[in-house]
């Protein structure tokens, strides 16, 4: 008989965790995040049930970001004139969500992972209610 424990597709015991981005570089947070969304750093991790936790950045405006690197996005291919558009360093908040996205493992869960990570500028955040534990990573 196989004792593994696999969790039920009704698992709720989802933790929240509140991580400072206090000059914080942006490719190592955003890999440090990935587990928690996901699931993987937990010990009862299966890859068919979603066991992740929520996330909240706090003090995005204080990231480590290559300001001097211009991002660029084709929005639509194959148009000539503006299609080439800059993007601006201004909004970290757009910023973080594309990385981690696009860090995310693809299939199904993943625009339903990228709903738990919560950025907030500034070191509030409406969430005190879920009682978040501070993570101290770096």
């Amino acid at each position: 008989m196989n004792k593994t424990f696999i969790p039920a597709s009704n698992y709720n015991k989802r933790k929240w965790y509140v991580i400072d981005c206090k000059d914080k570089q942006l490719g190592r947070l955003a890999s440090t995040i990935i587990p928690l969304l996901t699931g993987k750093s937990k010990s009862i991790y299966h890859p068919s049930v979603d066991v992740g936790d929520y996330v909240i950045l706090i003090n995005t405006e204080h990231l480590k970001l290559d300001r001097d690197v211009e991002r660029f996005h084709v929005y639509e291919p194959g148009r000539p004139g503006s299609s080439l558009k800059r993007i601006v360093n201004i909004v970290p908040k757009r910023i973080i969500e594309n990385c981690v996205f696009n860090m995310l493992p693809n299939g199904f869960p993943k625009k339903h992972l990228v709903k738990r990570l919560k950025v907030y500028q500034g070191d509030q955040h409406p969430h005190v209610a879920q009682d978040p534990k501070q993570l101290n990573i770096l």
